[in-house]
């Protein structure tokens, strides 16, 4: 079973048990998220296309981690006596997916 889901401009794919990179959201490391903006559905018997969204189907995620990798930029003109550097962090979320939820299907229960 898969999803396709929207968050922000971009849309991603997601299947039970994948870790995602998401924009950047201001939440806690390990806190549950629900995202409800889902434009496909696939199970097993059929596939359920939103128009332009599956009403009822949500994506249950757990925050993972708040990486931000540095990205180094060098420029370099040879005989010129040019150097530049310059560094990038483009800051992400990732998350695991924890259920992908029918319309209608109640949330899984935590003990």
């Amino acid at each position: 079973m898969y999803a396709v889901v929207e968050d922000g401009s971009k849309q991603y794919i997601l299947k039970q048990g994948d870790v995602v990179r998401l924009d950047f959201r201001q939440v806690e490391t390990g806190t549950t998220e629900e995202l409800t903006n889902v434009l496909l559905l696939k199970n097993e018997a059929e596939i359920t296309v939103g128009q332009p969204l599956v009403e009822g189907a949500r994506v249950l995620v757990t925050v993972v981690d708040h990486p931000s990798v540095k990205t180094s930029i060098m420029k370099y003109k040879r005989r010129k006596n040019y150097k530049r550097r310059k560094g990038h962090r483009q800051h992400y979320t990732s998350v695991r997916v924890d259920s992908i939820l029918l319309p209608g299907q109640a949330s899984p229960v935590k003990a």
